[in-house]
């Protein structure tokens, strides 16, 4: 069953769980989900078109926005590329965070051998710029809740950047050995806004948390 945040004859936008990938695998994902969602309630006949403008790894939860038309997709894709979207996520990271807000800068480059992203120095060879901006909102018995806005779209980058620093997602693995989640990993894609492809009006997607998160009170 597909959570439904919002959907109109341009858009669908789902509130993913954790566990389950966006696309790219053998069997069910969220898109074959969709797909068959859209084909059952708007009794659409053979294959029906859903772009994939937003992603997000297999455990982590939240926004996940589709496009219904080949046209909103190049729209919504251009305004990712540009980065005139606003990504808002959630995280519970391992440990006390110290600032409590701040920005943070890194240069990341892919280990295609290890696959997996790592921090380099500016100058070196492939390097993309990662920014992000964060604040504290609580702290909690398993670490620091936080706000982060993404200023870039790089793959791992919420991971790797606050591992680096020693804040860990609670859950990571890959880059870290960070307290257990049960949900898998601590990482939640709470907002994501974007002008919407036809009527230029601003559409505001929020994701509830998991009902897997520990609870938060009036945050969740």
């Amino acid at each position: 069953m597909l959570d439904i945040l919002y959907e109109d004859n341009h858009l669908l936008a789902v509130n993913k769980p954790a566990g389950i990938a966006t696309m790219g695998v053998r069997g069910e994902s969220l898109v074959t989900l969709a797909r068959e969602y859209i084909k059952r309630e708007h009794h659409k006949p053979g294959n029906v078109y859903l772009g994939v403008v937003s992603r997000l790894d297999i455990f982590t939860s939240g926004v996940v926005l589709f496009a219904r038309t080949s046209k909103a997709a190049a729209r919504l894709t251009e305004q990712f590329r540009s980065r005139r979207v606003q990504k808002t996520y959630w995280a519970i990271l391992d440990g006390r965070v110290q600032p409590t807000s701040g920005r943070l800068e890194d240069w990341l480059r892919k280990d295609e051998a290890r696959q997996r992203m790592m921090v380099v120095d500016r100058t070196a060879a492939g390097a993309l710029q990662a920014e992000l901006s964060y604040r504290l909102l609580r702290t909690i018995a398993t670490g620091s809740l936080v706000e982060i806005d993404l200023h870039s779209g790089r793959k791992h980058q919420i991971r790797v950047q606050f591992a680096a620093r020693g804040w860990p997602v609670c859950g990571e693995r890959k880059y870290a050995r960070a307290r257990p989640f049960d949900a898998g990993l601590a990482l939640h894609a709470r907002r994501l806004i974007v002008e919407h492809p036809t009527t230029k009006e601003p559409v505001d997607l929020v994701a509830p948390l998991p009902r897997s998160w520990p609870e938060l009170g009036p945050l969740s």
